[in-house]
């Protein structure tokens, strides 16, 4: 099996399908297809976060969200980020899985599917959380650190735990 490359993640702003003014980027951001990533205005990317675009679906975030240290976003199947989210610090949003294909296929020969991730408006996603493929975060949801993110979570929720719960309800 021959593994090709996907390039060293270097990047002008140009290159960006779209970037907002008052971007940041700190040292050691790495963009891999950055012509399917958009970027709003006054985004910040933490040190050595990775922007993982892919070769077809695009990386949406919205304005005024933060993306902390050592982030890592692989937006194979989509990923769309609102407007005033909190990504912290080595959080993982993952769009694509290897679907078991029986015990005669290794696991990594199995078909990959994708599924788009949802991070809407507002959202506050804590260190070390780990978003999984389909799954979408709704308006002002609070997802606690470390919690690993599988299914749905609906607006003005706080969820925790691996995998993550709902433990409450925020007023809207």
């Amino acid at each position: 099996m021959r593994n090709d490359g996907h390039g060293d993640g270097s990047f002008r702003i140009d290159q960006l399908a779209r970037c907002g003014p008052d971007c940041v980027f700190e040292a050691g951001v790495l963009i891999f297809h950055p012509e399917n990533v958009e970027l709003g205005r006054n985004v910040y990317v933490g040190h050595n976060a990775i922007l993982k675009g892919y070769h077809h679906n695009t990386m949406r975030i919205g304005d005024e969200t933060w993306i902390g240290q050592q982030a890592f976003l692989h937006s194979a199947g989509g990923i769309d980020i609102g407007a005033h989210v909190g990504i912290g610090p080595s959080v993982r949003i993952i769009t694509s899985f290897h679907r078991e294909a029986g015990r005669d296929v290794p696991i990594l020969n199995s078909p990959i599917e994708f599924a788009p991730v949802v991070i809407e408006h507002d959202c506050d996603l804590g260190v070390g959380a780990i978003v999984l493929p389909g799954v979408r975060i709704g308006r002002g949801a609070q997802i606690g650190a470390g919690a690993v993110v599988t299914e749905d979570v609906p607006p003005y929720s706080v969820a925790v735990g691996v995998p993550a719960r709902v433990t409450r309800q925020r007023p809207e």
